[in-house]
C-alpha cells in the first residue's frame, strides 16, 4: 500500500506529463492529444486516483468559492466577459463557485470569504485591487500587476512580441509609417503594447507617432486623438488601435478624412472581438484567446490552492494574428486569414 494519498502530480509524475496537462486530461479539457490522454486516465485508474471534485483537499481551502475582480472601466468590454466565462467554467470543473468583486466595493468591506482571488489585467493605482493582493490568500493575475504588490501566480502573454507580428505583416502589406492609438500605461498589457509598438520602430528607424487615450475614452475622445494623430502626421499608412473596439470604432472617423481602409490606410487592432470581424472592412486583429486565458488563471490557482504549483509560478498564454480585409487582402504570411 503506497504511505502517501494519490494527488493529480502523483499522476502527473507517473504519466510523465506536467501536472496541468494531467489535470486536463483527467478533465477533458484543453489542449491535450488523445493519446496523452488515455495514458493519464490508465495512470490514473493503476494508482486508484480518485478526483477530489469536491476540492476537499485543498490546502488553505475552506469555502468552495474563489474571487473574480475586473477593472470597473474594462467591464464592458466584450474580451473580459470572454474572460469571466472561461474563470467560470474552469472553476464549474472543480465544484467550485465564483464571487465576482468590484472596484466600486466601498474601501470598509471586508473582503469575501474566498480561498483564492483571480484579478483580470489588474490596473495600477487601483485600490482595491491592492487590498485585495494582501488579502493573505493565494492570488493569481491575468498579466503582471504594475505596482509594488506581487501575485502568487501570473498567466500572461508576450504582447510586445505579438505587436512586433502585427507590424511586420503590416509592412509586408506595403505601410510604411505606422501610428499607435494606446491606452495608459496603468495595466501590463498596454504598456506591453506601447512597448512593442516603439521597439518596431527603433528597429526600423521609424519615428513612433502615438496617441494616448484612457482605458474608459468616450468615442469622442477616441474620434479626436485620430484625427490629431493624422493631421499631424499626414504620411500615416497604417493604424493600429490598443483599446477593445476602436478600430471599429474608428472606421467612420477614417472615411471623413478621406481614407480608404484596406487600401491607402491598413488598420488593425491589438484585441479581436465581434466588432472586428464585423466590421467594413472586416479588421486584422491579435486574438487574446480570452475565455482560454481566464480558464488558465482558474486553473493556476487551483494549482496554487493544492500545491502542485509554487508560488511564483508563472505560465504562458498564446495570442494569434487574425489577418483580415482591413490590411489589404489576407495573406497567410503573419498569421491565418480570416473572414
Amino acid at each position: 500500500m503506497r504511505a502517501e494519498p494519490v494527488t493529480i502530480r502523483t499522476v502527473a509524475e507517473q504519466a510523465g506529463v506536467s501536472t496541468t496537462t494531467a489535470s486536463d486530461a483527467m478533465r477533458g479539457s484543453g489542449r491535450v492529444s488523445e493519446r496523452t490522454r488515455t495514458r493519464v486516465l490508465e495512470v490514473a485508474e493503476a494508482l486508484r486516483y480518485v478526483p477530489n471534485g469536491s476540492a476537499q483537499h485543498l490546502r488553505r481551502a475552506s469555502t468552495g468559492a474563489i474571487g473574480l475582480h475586473l477593472p470597473a472601466v474594462l467591464t464592458r468590454s466584450n474580451y473580459y466577459m470572454s474572460f469571466v466565462f472561461g474563470v467560470v467554467e474552469r472553476a464549474a470543473a472543480d465544484s467550485y463557485d465564483v464571487t465576482l468583486l468590484t472596484s466600486g466595493q466601498p474601501e470598509s468591506r471586508r473582503t469575501p470569504r474566498v480561498d483564492g482571488l483571480v484579478l483580470g489585467d489588474p490596473l495600477a493605482g487601483d485600490p482595491v485591487v491592492e487590498r485585495l493582493m494582501a488579502a493573505g490568500v493565494p492570488t493569481v493575475t491575468c498579466e503582471r500587476f504594475p505596482g509594488d504588490a506581487r501575485a502568487t501566480g501570473v498567466v500572461r502573454s508576450e504582447h510586445a512580441a505579438a505587436v512586433g507580428e502585427l507590424l511586420d505583416h503590416l509592412l509586408a502589406s506595403g505601410a510604411q509609417r505606422p501610428a499607435l492609438i494606446v491606452a495608459g500605461a496603468e495595466s501590463d498589457w498596454a504598456g506591453a503594447v506601447h512597448q512593442g509598438f516603439r521597439e518596431w520602430c527603433l528597429r526600423h528607424r521609424v519615428a513612433p507617432a502615438v496617441r494616448t487615450v484612457p482605458f474608459d475614452t468616450p468615442v469622442d475622445a477616441l474620434h479626436a486623438a485620430a484625427n490629431d494623430l493624422l493631421a499631424a502626421e499626414p504620411g500615416i499608412d497604417a493604424l493600429v488601435c490598443g483599446p477593445a473596439g476602436a478600430a471599429a470604432a474608428l472606421l467612420p472617423v477614417l472615411r471623413d478624412a478621406g481614407r480608404t481602409v484596406g487600401e491607402d490606410l491598413l488598420l488593425a487592432s491589438c484585441v479581436d472581438g465581434p466588432s472586428m470581424h464585423a466590421a467594413d472592412p472586416p479588421i486584422t486583429a491579435i486574438d487574446l484567446r480570452p475565455r482560454d486565458a481566464g480558464a488558465a488563471c482558474a486553473a493556476l490557482l487551483f494549482d496554487l490552492l493544492t500545491g502542485a504549483a509554487p508560488d511564483g509560478t508563472e505560465r504562458m498564454h498564446p495570442t494569434e494574428l487574425i489577418v483580415r480585409a482591413s490590411t489589404g487582402v489576407p495573406r497567410t504570411s503573419g498569421g491565418r486569414p480570416s473572414s
